[in-house]
């Protein structure tokens, strides 16, 4: 069940970006309105990586490593390879234009939150975001009802919910396989001489591993063919690859921060 409307009850729920998440209300937030943004990325800037639902794995695969972390397996999208720093945000607040935008991001300011005690999902926004203002152009409540464009939001933000619960159930399918294994990602840098270096590891993170998959049963493998996991699997495994990338992303901004740096 979601509503628009705030209670008194206790809310939880992931909060990623939002520093001041508050349950929509016409009391609240009548005069609010979305305004475009000039820097419309720059609240995921710090963050290096993402959470992503099963279904954006394929996406995000020509963009980003897609990595599982954390007790639950989180599946994310790695943007970066340090904390606070993310690639694919410009400066200027825009993203990379040839990159996936995960709809994690996409959603924002909005967001549900569970209310525990009546078993729902409650619509809130984000009062710390710069572009929600007392009169913004797109208007969160019109004549005391949600506006069109908050209708929207709730509509994207239900089949988020529904996409979350999805990926929930992969990376329990992948977990009761126990498909999931720990990998390093590493580079390895050059001597002045150009040998290499010692290897530094980057990040360490779980992936599936594919001499767990060549061990599954027949039936097991085709299960995962028929309800589409395979799929799933194969476009994370694949997306591994973009370790390379990151890192050439991360040297090229390294070397225009210095070069920027040198003709200040």
């Amino acid at each position: 069940m979601t509503d628009t409307t705030a209670n008194d009850n206790p809310l939880s729920g992931n909060v990623l970006f939002y520093g001041k998440p508050e349950p929509l209300s016409v009391e609240a937030h009548s005069g609010l309105g979305v305004e475009p943004a000039e820097q419309p990325y720059a609240f995921a800037a710090s963050s290096n990586v993402v959470p992503l639902t099963v279904t954006e794995f394929a996406p995000s695969a020509l963009s980003y490593p897609v990595i599982f972390i954390g007790e639950t397996r989180q599946p994310v999208a790695v943007m970066g390879l340090r904390g606070g720093e993310n690639l694919f945000v410009e400066a200027n607040g825009a993203f990379r234009p040839e990159a996936y935008i995960p709809a994690y991001i996409r959603r924002y300011p909005f967001v549900f939150a569970n209310d525990e005690a009546q078993k729902r999902l409650i619509l809130c926004v984000d009062r710390d975001a710069p572009f929600v203002k007392e009169g913004g152009a797109n208007p969160l409540f019109v004549d005391g009802k949600p506006s069109p464009y908050v209708e929207q939001a709730m509509e994207f933000c239900n089949n988020f919910e529904q996409e979350r619960l999805r990926t929930e159930a992969f990376v329990k399918l992948l977990n009761d396989l126990q498909l999931l294994e720990i990998r390093e990602a590493t580079f390895t840098p050059r001597n002045p001489d150009g040998s290499a270096a010692t290897p530094q590891k980057i990040a360490e993170y779980y992936a599936v591993s594919e001499d767990k998959m060549k061990a599954l049963p027949a039936d097991k493998l085709a299960e995962l063919r028929d309800n589409g996991a395979l799929g799933q699997i194969y476009a994370h495994l694949v997306s591994l690859a973009g370790w390379d990338r990151l890192i050439a992303i991360a040297f090229q901004k390294a070397a225009a921060d210095q070069a920027t740096a040198g003709n200040a």
